[in-house]
């Protein structure tokens, strides 16, 4: 894998011997600027960059090397910087060093010295990237950086959250699956003083219904058959935190109730205890339906979703910032070429365009596991149109029932009765359904994730429907 390194000097003879010497054996790239200005427009500014280190001159004119520091420091803190200096002035070097810089080597030092600088530079700064990862990923924290995008959309949502972490108000946050709802909580539950506090994550839509209350207020012992021992729920232990109702307009209307009591009373009543207990718990819900709507049909509580709704917010779907998709791929690539160990660092102009026309009915979730995939298949430095083979003619093969605006020409579901007029919808959805569980193989999480419902509706719906199926995932 090749690191690319910025050059940062306004005596471009040096800059260019310098080039020389670190691309000698092909390991490292040099992009050369020769002014601060430079620096931080392509560093910290509106180009994009994927600079692995820059080694930065002390004077020059206009903005010096303690300024180009300053300037990009705040937006790329991990982002090594050594100081390539012709003089030896201790102050400066120690003000460099508190700035931000990481080491120092004279201009007048050898290539070797100078290549120890930078392998040391890299080695360390790639362990501490992988170590924060590790540390990341195991206490699911999130910041607004993480959210990726700079369309108008995304910016409001992102704009939003940033306004709210500090307070302890309900949010509601909508939009489709896979754009990144539970994202966006996190980010706004470890934003501030979210840090150290439990963050609980629960699908709503993936609870069988007779479960549902005793996994989010829990039981106590013998409260029901199978209750062989106390449990605390979702709600105790999001206790001093925040817990994330995913998918919160599939909760039946008992529960909902007793949700409502949560956020007017703060209490929680365990299935089978005899008394209410209280809980300081910060609610972020999310849905992929239209609440407001729910609310008109009567299957969603207006007081609770009022009170759920303090504070909404709207995640767009990926369809609608199309000119995010460019950074997005790019972004993916990066993160899967990474842990596959793989030196894959872009992707040709056809692909890219290919990508950028689809409109991604999975979102965020669909185009991570699209460029994932690819990486996994591809044994070059670049992704190809060959490297996505579910891409035919430039169009995604889709199986799942999200696209059925051509449905009348599926010839798997028949939309109309023998006499041309069309089918009641419920007749035309228990076929998709039943079509989707022979798709899936009976897999419950899989037709439902693919349908865009809950477990649990889809439970009910194959009740309600006659449908024989099995509680079992295969």
């Amino acid at each position: 894998m090749s690191y690319n390194i910025l050059l940062v000097d306004d005596d471009r003879n040096h800059s260019f011997m310098m080039q020389k010497i670190i691309e000698k054996d092909g390991q490292y790239k040099a992009k050369l600027v020769n002014s601060g200005q430079e620096a931080i427009d392509l560093l910290a500014g509106t180009a994009s960059s994927d600079i692995d280190l820059v080694l930065l001159d002390m004077y020059m004119p206009g903005i010096d090397g303690i300024g180009v520091i300053n300037a990009v420091k705040p937006v790329k803190p991990n982002l090594p910087i050594i100081i390539n200096s012709g003089c030896d002035d201790i102050d400066l070097v120690t003000k460099a060093m508190k700035a931000g810089a990481i080491d120092f080597v004279r201009k007048l030092d050898g290539s070797d010295k100078l290549r120890s600088c930078i392998e040391n530079a890299l080695r360390d700064h790639v362990l501490q990237d992988e170590l924060d990862a590790i540390k990341k990923s195991m206490s699911g924290q999130a910041t607004f950086e993480d959210i990726l995008g700079e369309s108008q959309l995304i910016k409001e949502a992102r704009t939003l959250g940033l306004r709210v972490a500090g307070s302890n108000i309900p949010v509601l946050i909508e939009g489709e699956n896979g754009c990144g709802k539970e994202l966006l909580a996190r980010s706004i539950h470890f934003t501030k003083d979210g840090a150290g506090k439990p963050f609980i994550a629960v699908n709503c839509g993936a609870i069988p219904d007779n479960l549902v209350e005793s996994i989010l207020f829990g039981h106590e012992k013998g409260a029901f058959t199978g209750a062989v021992y106390k449990t605390f729920g979702k709600f105790r232990e999001a206790d001093g935190g925040t817990i994330f109702l995913d998918e919160v307009g599939e909760l039946s209307p008992d529960i909902q109730v007793k949700l409502l009591r949560v956020l007017q009373d703060g209490e929680i009543d365990p299935v089978g205890g005899s008394k209410p207990i209280k809980v300081n718990v910060r609610v972020i819900s999310a849905t992929n339906r239209d609440l407001a709507a729910e609310v008109k049909k009567g299957n969603f509580r207006e007081d609770l979703y009022y009170r759920l709704n303090v504070f909404p917010i709207y995640v767009p779907a990926l369809r609608d910032r199309s000119g995010d998709l460019p950074m997005m791929i790019e972004h993916f690539i990066k993160l899967s070429a990474k842990s596959e160990h793989k030196n894959i660092k872009t992707i040709s102009k056809e692909a890219q365009e290919m990508l950028c026309k689809y409109s991604w009915p999975g979102n965020i979730r669909q185009l991570k596991n699209t460029i994932f995939r690819a990486v996994v298949l591809c044994d070059r430095d670049m992704l190809d149109i060959g490297d996505f083979p579910q891409f035919k003619d430039g169009h995604a093969e889709n199986h799942s029932t999200e696209n059925l605006h051509n449905v009348e020409h599926n010839s798997e579901i028949e939309l109309k009765t023998d006499d041309g007029h069309f089918k009641h919808l419920a007749d035309i959805e228990k076929q998709v359904i039943e079509l989707a569980l022979k798709r899936y193989n009976g897999r419950m999480s899989e037709v439902a994730r693919r349908l865009g419902i809950g477990r649990s509706t889809l439970y009910r719906k194959l009740e309600g429907y006659g449908v024989e199926f099995s509680h079992d995932e295969h």
